[in-house]
């Protein structure tokens, strides 16, 4: 019986972080409890591992030209079934994956995946394009609505590697399916780095970033993929779609721009032009507490509108500061995290006149000596992995973020902060929730809340969605965007019906037709007439 067990165990390699890493063990869950108990302020269930059940067999065949590009291996089509985010996770440690592709198809060439697609036309197969699978809205697995007719998830990861590089331009040519860590591996012998490094970086793809117009790490400039983009190339059912390669144009609506967030909805992105930067090599950090997080979000503001925009600035409320372990702050406090970057000249200055304004605006500065910032940095690299283990001990886990205009930002903290509670102690009897700035403009911030509470074993979905619910409408009736860097998927489909202008809804729905007549690209994205992706 326990040898069953184990070969029915869902492999980790489906629901874990990092596919090549190995699951916590039981008695590593049972140490964990405990601290993780005193930290939350609630008890803990017992760990919880779920068995893989039978999928269903596919229903389609590759044709013969095109079979060593595919998979119907067990494993292999539940890894493609969910992405990244809590639900994902819950249906993956459950074992509960379907609806899952019924093929995994693995081009290795752009004129493979324009193969495929024709073949998918042919076979009435839907389409969904996968990167690295680390979407945590639900954007890469197939839709309930839309699995009456075979789905197909193609995964890029074998379209990789960097093809091109313009020292001169400083832009390099890179294929959609490759993943962080081996763009800048690539980059890193001519000096150059793409500087964009989202919290998903090991685990994402190029494509995947331009496909959910994904943000990284740096705080002020150069904070959008679509920040990078010199032109984009895509195969559509219909046909290529390549952008000219140009710094600028003001030449009509632009064809990068509209592939920018399409989530697989026109076509499969193969490549693109991005600039690239020079490599660092001067670096300064600063960390400072403030009296409250308003307060020290208007000093965020005033440092903006000056004019400075230091590469680091991460303002963290009191709470996650502490249960990071960064020291110096209180739980009223907040902790503002700053650094400066330069691949010519020293930062120093510059930091130091980062740290003035913000001073002056209140701020207390911490000793050299401080590890706050270290600490903080630290547990957010670790925090996909902490979120296994909090979800293996019943803890429901969820994540949010959006952005707003300065002058709306206290009522949308004040707001959100409160209907989200509100909820938790409705639905969970407690939790809590914590809120960031990851990105800031001179106009405006990207608010990033965390939710932790306790789940009812066998109810945290329906838990979940009533949370998910509660916050979103929030966001929106405060003024907010329903997402600001992780892409709208299935989760927030329902919202960004309410949030989009009908008449670009009715635009954007001609232009999928366009491009995919008979509806092969992801079928049902955004799809604002159904339920939540999963029930």
């Amino acid at each position: 019986m326990a040898g069953d067990t184990m070969r029915r165990m869902v492999p980790y390699a489906v629901w874990g972080w990092d596919p090549t890493g190995s699951p916590p063990t039981a008695d590593e869950l049972r140490q964990l409890r405990p601290t993780v108990e005193q930290s939350l302020g609630f008890s803990l269930g017992e760990p919880r591992f779920g068995q893989l059940g039978e999928l269903p067999p596919p229903r389609v065949r590759l044709a013969a030209a095109l079979e060593p590009l595919g998979s119907d291996d067990p494993a292999d089509r539940a890894r493609h079934a969910i992405g990244r985010s809590y639900l994902d996770l819950l249906r993956g440690l459950n074992g509960a994956v379907e609806p899952v592709p019924d093929l995994v198809v693995r081009p290795t060439t752009p004129a493979e995946v324009e193969q495929v697609l024709a073949w998918a036309g042919d076979a009435g197969a839907g389409v969904v394009p996968f990167g690295g699978g680390s979407s945590v809205v639900g954007g890469v697995g197939p839709v309930p609505a839309a699995a009456e007719r075979p789905v197909i998830s193609l995964d890029l990861q074998r379209l990789s590697g960097v093809l091109e590089v313009d020292r001169t331009s400083r832009a390099a040519r890179i294929a959609a399916g490759t993943l962080g860590p081996a763009v800048d591996a690539a980059l890193r012998p001519d000096g150059l780095s793409l500087r964009f490094f989202p919290q998903s970086y090991e685990q994402s793809t190029v494509g995947g970033w331009l496909a959910t117009r994904a943000a990284g790490h740096y705080a002020t400039k150069l904070q959008h993929i679509d920040d990078l983009v010199e032109s984009i190339t895509a195969c559509t059912p219909v046909g290529w779609w390549e952008s000219r390669r140009l710094p600028g144009s003001g030449a009509g609506p632009s064809p990068d721009r509209m592939l920018l967030g399409s989530e697989g909805s026109l076509g499969v992105i193969t490549e693109a032009w991005l600039r690239v930067q020079d490599r660092p090599r001067h670096r300064a950090t600063a960390s400072l507490v403030a009296g409250s997080f308003p307060s020290g979000a208007d000093a965020v503001r005033l440092l903006l509108q000056s004019g400075l925009a230091p590469a680091t600035c991460r303002l963290i409320d009191g709470v996650e500061a502490t249960t990071s372990g960064a020291p110096g702050v209180a739980a009223g406090e907040a902790l503002l995290v700053l650094g400066a970057e330069s691949a010519s000249h020293p930062v120093e200055d510059e930091l130091e006149a980062a740290v003035a304004v913000v001073e002056e605006a209140g701020l207390r500065r911490l000793p050299p000596t401080s590890s706050a910032g270290d600490a903080w940095r630290n547990a957010f690299k670790a925090a996909p992995l902490l979120r296994e283990r909090l979800a293996l001990l019943g803890v429901i886990v969820e994540t949010f973020e959006t952005a707003v205009p300065w002058a709306h930002f206290p009522a949308l903290h004040r707001e959100v902060t409160a209907a989200v509670e509100n909820a938790l102690h409705e639905i969970c009897g407690g939790g809590r929730v914590t809120c960031r700035l990851t990105h800031a403009y001179p106009d405006g911030c990207a608010p990033y809340f965390t939710v932790l509470a306790p789940g009812r074993p066998g109810s945290e979905a329906g838990q979940w969605r009533d949370i998910k619910s509660a916050a979103s409408d929030a966001v929106l009736g405060a003024g907010g965007t329903i997402t600001h860097h992780h892409a709208v998927g299935r989760d927030h489909a329902p919202w960004y019906g309410q949030q989009r202008p009908p008449v670009f809804a009715a635009a954007l729905a001609g232009a999928r037709h366009a491009v995919d007549p008979t509806g092969l690209m992801n079928p049902g994205l955004w799809d604002t007439d159904s339920d939540m992706h999963y029930r």
